[in-house]
């Protein structure tokens, strides 16, 4: 299935958005019995570093490349590159097996759960911001054009 180029970046949006909603629901539901000042900022902490030098890059990567595209209709999966499926894929396996093996304290999924599913949902709201602002200037460029 093709779709619009600009409905990539929504795509983009979807999907990384319910990721960290499910992320940030999992460490919140932990966080009520580990609640203290150092777990908030081991949690800020780990936010700050995977939006910093991952998904913030993430997001500004797939970005110029979706609105880069020439044609107007692409594959539906080309929201990401095989990297960004990679990603997604070790670190789905890789929350998963932490939390079933039972290594990984509660504490911990807490703490990193929580400051990693709201730096994965900030990605996913960045797509969707970048999605407005095509969709804007794709309105604006047709009503300049006079369609």
């Amino acid at each position: 299935m093709k779709v619009k180029r600009n409905t990539l970046l929504l795509l983009a949006c979807l999907v990384w958005s319910a990721a960290g909603f499910n992320i940030l629901r999992i460490g919140l539901t932990a966080y009520p019995a580990y609640l203290s000042v150092l777990n908030f900022l081991l949690s800020v902490l780990v936010f700050a570093v995977f939006q910093r030098f991952i998904f913030g890059k993430l997001v500004k990567k797939h970005t110029s490349r979706i609105v880069s595209y020439l044609e107007e209709r692409h594959f539906f999966l080309k929201f990401f590159d095989k990297k960004a499926f990679a990603i997604m894929a070790v670190m789905m396996t890789g929350g998963i097996g932490l939390r079933v093996s039972g290594l990984a304290p509660e504490q911990f999924i807490a703490v990193f759960y929580t400051g990693l599913g709201a730096a994965l949902l900030l990605a996913g709201l960045l797509f969707g911001r970048n999605f407005g602002k095509a969709a804007f200037a794709a309105n604006q460029n047709m009503e300049e054009k006079g369609v």
